[in-house]
């Protein structure tokens, strides 16, 4: 996910955050050996960010696979640009020690495009997309072929305090309004965001766009387009950012800062991923009581927000020496009891929609339908192969975003991821 804006969310286990995983990515390799064991049992190396009980789930998929092959966890960096750039690196090189990659949403496009991953066909392109949702498969394709394999989405959350307001707004003027009142009432009034200059704030302005029914780029993404939509996104986010009820450190929030800004009691409103609710239950159970969800306003009132979706899809590397036994590893770490597991255990949720049914996704999930009601019409960040730099000029123009011209800044991205474009760069 470019820092993904859920690159921290993502890796959030349920009940807390542990030192584990970030003892992992000290003891991890920075080298695999690509072939297997003594005894012969082919190795599949699976480089994926750090996941608190991906283990778990590891040792079961070697189980299952009775000696055909043995995956082995190489934990990849915690920072997602970090992660990019090994993969990068190793890949332009070659590298055989790669089999299963974890890969942001927005870098299949570009590592497709490179041609260091390998498509999904027949058999295990059908068991991939049957019952998978729409949104994060749309992430997994390029050129109309699938690239990744789904392995867990996500998706921002309206929070707000069920004391202050009695019922969510379903507009951004509406929260805009709610929020002036309180401040006059003397009461907890902030809209907690992320506004700083990295890819959170091309999220949040994505998922204004896509709310405004704007589009960024053509529907093949070749083109820069900023139509109208856009325009209208500019103007929301600029209206925003000088409404008085931001925080003061709006221009430089992050995910966590924001979570515990919330958390410490100075908002009335969060816009941030699931990972704040066990976050909250654990550090301020009075104040999470009193904290409730809902769908992400739009741009216009009575018509919901289309939220940008994150996550994590499995690709296979096209130097991988065993393809074949990587396609196999990759849908079993990815499958339905696998994929609940990790929900409930590292906060990561699902993308084959059924799992959503279960009853054990009750207790970890309260907001499973919203979340489902906003993964069943998402807005997806633009599909090219030059994402990270549309990303990195993207962020550049609507920084800070209270100096935001609309139309003048739209015109000025358009030719700016114009030029983006022209690069298709892979470089890290």
């Amino acid at each position: 996910m470019s820092d993904s804006d859920e690159a921290r969310s993502r890796r959030r286990p349920r009940v807390r955050v542990a030192a584990t995983a970030a003892a992992l990515t000290l003891v991890a390799p920075m080298a695999a050996c690509a072939g297997g064991g003594d005894s012969g049992t082919p190795t599949i190396n699976l480089y994926y960010p750090p996941e608190q009980n991906l283990q778990q789930v590891v040792d079961e998929c070697n189980t299952q696979a009775d000696g055909r092959y043995r995956i082995v966890y190489r934990v990849l960096p915690r920072e997602a640009d970090e992660q990019r750039v090994q993969m990068v690196r190793r890949l332009a090189a070659e590298d055989t020690g790669m089999d299963v990659l974890g890969l942001d949403v927005t870098w299949t496009q570009e590592f497709a495009s490179a041609n260091w991953i390998v498509e999904w066909t027949g058999r295990d392109r059908a068991e991939v997309e049957e019952g998978t949702l729409d949104g994060p498969l749309e992430t997994a394709r390029y050129q109309n072929k699938l690239y990744g394999a789904p392995k867990n989405t996500n998706v921002q959350l309206l929070w707000y305090r069920k004391d202050l307001v009695p019922e969510p707004p379903t507009s951004w003027d509406e929260m805009i309004s709610m929020a002036q009142q309180l401040k006059e009432q003397g009461q907890p009034y902030q809209v907690l965001t992320m506004g700083a200059q990295y890819e959170g704030l091309v999220v949040l302005y994505n998922t204004l766009a896509a709310s405004a029914g704007g589009n960024i780029l053509n529907e093949d993404g070749t083109e820069a387009v900023m139509d109208d939509g856009t325009v209208r996104a500019l103007e929301v986010l600029r209206n925003f950012a000088t409404s008085g009820v931001t925080s003061p450190s709006f221009s430089n929030a992050t995910e966590d800062p924001v979570r515990l800004d919330f958390q410490a009691g100075n908002g009335a409103f969060q816009v941030n991923w699931p990972f704040v609710y066990p976050a909250m239950q654990e550090a301020n159970p009075e104040l999470a009581e009193q904290v409730g969800w809902a769908r992400v306003p739009g741009v216009d009132a009575g018509t919901p927000g289309r939220v940008t979706i994150g996550g994590v899809n499995l690709a296979v590397s096209a130097h991988s020496e065993h393809p074949q036994e990587s396609f196999e590893a990759a849908k079993c770490l990815r499958n339905a009891e696998h994929q609940k597991f990790s929900a409930i255990n590292d906060g990561v949720p699902p993308t084959i929609e059924r799992v959503y049914d279960d009853p054990e996704m009750d207790e970890a999930y309260p907001m499973k339908e919203t979340i489902l009601e906003q993964l069943r019409d998402p807005a997806v960040r633009p599909l090219t192969p030059a994402y990270q730099s549309i990303s990195t000029v993207t962020s550049a123009f609507l920084s800070p975003p209270a100096a935001i011209d609309p139309q003048a800044t739209a015109d000025e991205l358009r030719k700016a991821i114009a030029d983006a474009l022209e690069s298709k760069g892979v470089l890290p």
